[in-house]
């Protein structure tokens, strides 16, 4: 049962942003700062990445820990109301995300996860993006 009334949950869930994301923000100013430039959100790519590195042929997504359901996170949580309707949900998102990482790659484009437990940490983060462009370089 959910304790919100369902005009609270609707106005809750309308505050979720699908771009501009605190974590995709960290994952922005990082990039930057480690001198790196990008575009965003191109929409002529499959899925829309939120991150385009077209010098590296490289594609990141940052995604939310709960709603592509990041194996073994805490954040990853499974609700415990309308279980269905969010079991449906996600393993939409999951099988979306599958998709247009292999039309990506197809197309060429290296894709990267970037997680949003993940940008809690900005040692931890410095260290996956310098070790992402490393490995890209290397190729």
């Amino acid at each position: 049962m959910d304790r919100l009334s369902k005009e609270k949950r609707s106005w809750n869930m309308s505050l979720i942003k699908g771009r501009d994301t605190k974590p995709e923000m960290i994952v922005r100013k990082m990039l930057h700062r480690l001198g790196y430039r990008f575009r965003l959100h191109r929409k002529n790519l499959p899925g829309t990445p939120d991150i385009v590195l077209p010098k590296y042929n490289t594609v990141i997504f940052v995604h939310g820990c709960f709603w592509h359901r990041h194996a073994g996170c805490r954040y990853a949580y499974k609700p415990k109301s309308r279980v269905n309707f969010w079991q449906d949900k996600i393993r939409q998102n999951m099988e979306r995300d599958r998709k247009v990482s292999l039309q990506l790659k197809e197309l060429g484009w290296q894709v990267e996860i970037i997680w949003e437990c993940e940008t809690k940490n900005n040692e931890k983060l410095v260290q996956q993006l310098t070790r992402l462009f490393i490995c890209n370089a290397a190729q």
